[in-house]
């Protein structure tokens, strides 16, 4: 979690208790723990408005094999062309 293990989160724990007090202390675990469930649902549901907006436009997305034809398809056509130029200024 975060890369802490248990030595340092008693750390944690202990100086929380000694700054924040025994009274207040559930007090403050319980505000934090409503604010990571409200964080961890606003994440969901960004998450799946971006999945939704996105999904319409995967089908419009060219595969890379059609992308990679079209290109080549260009670039013969543009071999074409300077072909003929050539051909066309030397006459």
């Amino acid at each position: 979690m975060f890369g802490i293990g248990m030595p340092e989160l008693l750390v944690i724990l202990g100086l929380a208790l000694i700054l924040i007090g025994p009274k207040k202390l559930p007090q403050l675990a319980k505000s934090l723990g409503r604010t990571m469930g409200e964080l961890r649902k606003a994440t969901d549901d960004l998450k799946e408005t971006i999945s939704e907006e996105i999904e319409p436009i995967k089908d419009e997305i060219p595969t890379k094999r059609e992308l990679e034809e079209a290109v080549k398809k260009k670039f013969l056509e543009g071999e074409e062309e300077q072909s003929e130029a050539d051909t066309d200024s030397s006459d």
